[in-house]
């Protein structure tokens, strides 16, 4: 070849002969050409190849999203990569356009274009993995009877007098379904599914390469935007494994890392922390640190994405067959109102994506998901045409929204309530609510003067004070302009968070502050003199330059600022609501909201036939 030039002189005796079984094998390429002067001359490689199966520690195993279009048999990579080649100029041409008008936009700095799309790397690098959508080999119905969810089969939503009953109802067919389990019995999306809905598969992507959990939700939270406004088919495939997975039960115990406890798995009602890793949608919450299914903003954030997607798509029928998932997660929720102000409580342990940093009573943002979400789904229950559950949400926000603008200190939201050390802490994340209830066109969570002045401390403080603020946003600032070093995380910068608070920023007319911002992590990640971590974007990074955890999901929140310099579309109906409390309706949430709270031991078989025989006799459902 070298001497050559060429393979046309191998002295290769007789025919090639397809390698043994086993060996060790190289392979090269080679192809000619004559350039004329000042001419030019392309060739193109294709390598491909064609591993069409995924399986799992569990041993369930799936096929992969592209089978569909070349077979499952593990013999299509020349296909794949004759396609390769006649159709990458299309493939080119179509990026291209799609780049050119952010790449022309005037309004933007040089460096945000760039970092915007390299952003995406994470999306095929993240331990990517993206089935066809059917079920594993295995079959579903070896489950164990103890992991069960809530049938939907022949739900008529938007028929049904009160959601409340019918929500009860499908509670109470978990009775018929521990000793008989279902193929419905697990975080399977797919199930959903309605009438003339294309089944695009199911998607899973790794919270970082250090952390191994499939669609970490807590995080996928930020991420989220890069999947609604380049995928929301994908978006809205993930949103259906989690609706599925609200409504499982498993009470197999887990360990807990953070004081060796056992505790369910997932309880009935729970958003889970992730999907699982050993055997994804079947064995949820592979995260075991602290409880999950204590956490206060996993159950918002569900609430949130789902509105978010609804009027990002229009996508009624999806509306339709999430509500109830999301119905039952609000009235989970309902338990950490402990003095019936309206508002949740965080529990004095790290109960939510912060997770080494503790929250206590009302927090600014655990508080703040909690108001968006009541809003949201006032929202999304008045898209659906549940009227009555539309008005007693509002009113449930509007009781919360006082309580929560308690916390305003003058300049900023205070951390939490609890007169700690660090209640008066400037949290970078504090307009969390705020954020994506602005992202979802819905009403401001707190004033929009306040919102600006706490945006303003911010960026004075956890941005400016920080290396000249070319790093970021530090999580934690205390008032005398020192980081707060109370835990590891307080004194972090997360990349993610940092874009969410540009977007933030954004959405209040700072876009000036928003970019500057948010340079701090292109400096940090992308720039040449920066710390080297381009394709590989960590969780974050501390005011000493100490990174954890490369290659992050978080980052691609970057998306939540070009959604807010987008202004997409939205596709909402006009509320008119006559607000007022609904007696007969909240007596159906409380009773729903009074299951959900049972302590584990009540979760056995003789209350779920209690349950079954109440809602027989008192509501007439069968």
């Amino acid at each position: 070849m070298m001497r050559n030039g060429s393979f046309d002189n191998l002295n290769s005796p007789g025919k090639p002969m397809p390698s043994e079984p086993g060996s060790s094998i190289g392979a090269a390429i080679a192809a000619t050409s004559t350039v004329p002067p000042d001419g030019v001359c392309t060739v193109t490689f294709s390598l491909a190849w064609d591993c069409p199966d995924v399986r799992f520690g569990s041993g369930r195993t799936y096929h992969r999203r592209y089978t569909k279009f070349y077979g499952t048999h593990g013999d299509a990579a020349a296909n794949i990569a004759h396609d390769a080649i006649l159709e990458h100029g299309l493939w080119e041409s179509q990026i291209e356009a799609w780049q050119r008008p952010i790449l022309e936009d005037k309004r933007l700095p040089e460096w945000y274009p760039g970092t915007l799309f390299n952003e995406l790397y994470y999306l095929n690098s993240g331990g990517t993995i993206w089935t066809d959508g059917s079920p594993p080999f295995h079959s579903l119905a070896s489950i164990e009877g103890s992991k069960f969810s809530l049938d939907r089969a022949g739900s008529n939503l938007g028929h049904q007098g009160d959601i409340a009953v019918d929500i009860l109802g499908r509670m109470a067919s978990v009775l018929e379904q521990i000793h008989t389990p279902l193929t419905t019995n697990s975080a399977f999306g797919t199930n959903l599914l309605q009438e003339g809905e294309e089944n695009v598969g199911q998607f899973l992507y790794l919270e970082g390469i250090e952390y191994h959990m499939w669609n970490t939700y807590d995080v996928h939270f930020y991420a989220s935007f890069a999947f609604i406004m380049l995928f929301p088919k994908l978006q809205l495939s993930i949103q259906r494994d989690f609706a599925a997975a609200v409504m499982m039960h498993d009470p197999s115990m887990m360990p807990l890392l953070q004081d060796g406890q056992c505790v369910p798995r997932k309880v009935i009602g729970a958003v889970p922390h992730d999907i699982g890793i050993y055997d994804p949608w079947f064995e949820v919450n592979a995260y075991n640190l602290h409880n999950t299914d204590r956490w206060k903003d996993l159950n918002p954030k569900f609430v949130l994405q789902v509105y978010r997607d609804v009027i990002a798509t229009g996508d009624k029928k999806f509306a339709q067959a999430v509500w109830p998932s999301v119905y039952v997660a609000m009235a989970y929720m309902d338990q950490f109102d402990k003095d019936g102000d309206g508002m949740i409580e965080n529990d004095g342990f790290p109960d939510q994506t912060y997770d080494t940093w503790s929250l206590s009573g009302v927090s600014a943002y655990c508080g703040g998901l909690w108001v968006a979400a009541l809003q949201a789904t006032s929202a999304l229950a008045w898209e659906v045409g549940d009227k009555d559950s539309a008005e007693y949400f509002w009113c449930r926000f509007q009781k919360a929204k006082i309580v929560y603008d308690k916390l305003w200190n003058g300049s900023y939201f205070n951390y939490d309530n609890s007169s700690g050390t660090n209640s008066s802490s400037i949290q970078a994340d504090q307009l969390a609510g705020q954020w994506y209830a602005r992202a979802c066109g819905l009403a401001p969570i707190v004033d929009e003067d306040k919102a600006r002045r706490a945006l303003e401390k911010i960026y004075n403080y956890n941005v400016l004070k920080v290396q000249d603020g070319k790093r970021g946003a530090v999580n934690g600032m205390l008032p005398d302009g020192t980081v707060d070093m109370s835990c590891m995380q307080s004194r972090e910068i997360w990349s993610g968070v940092t874009y969410a608070v540009a977007a933030t920023m954004i959405q209040e007319g700072l876009t000036d502050m928003a970019f500057h911002t948010a340079s701090g992590v292109m400096e940090t990640v992308w720039a040449e003199h920066g710390l080297g971590y381009s394709f590989q974007t960590p969780e974050g990074w501390n005011t000493t330059d100490q990174y954890r955890s490369l290659c992050y999901m978080r980052p691609l929140a970057i998306w939540a600022m070009q959604w807010a310099l987008s202004r997409p579309n939205l596709h909402q109906q006009e509320m008119k609501l006559q607000v007022k409390e609904d007696s007969a309706h909240h007596a159906g949430f409380a009773k729903v909201a009074r299951f959900l709270r049972l302590p584990e031991a009540e979760s056995s078989k003789s209350y779920f036939q209690s349950l079954f025989d109440y809602t027989i006799s008192k509501f007439g459902y069968s």
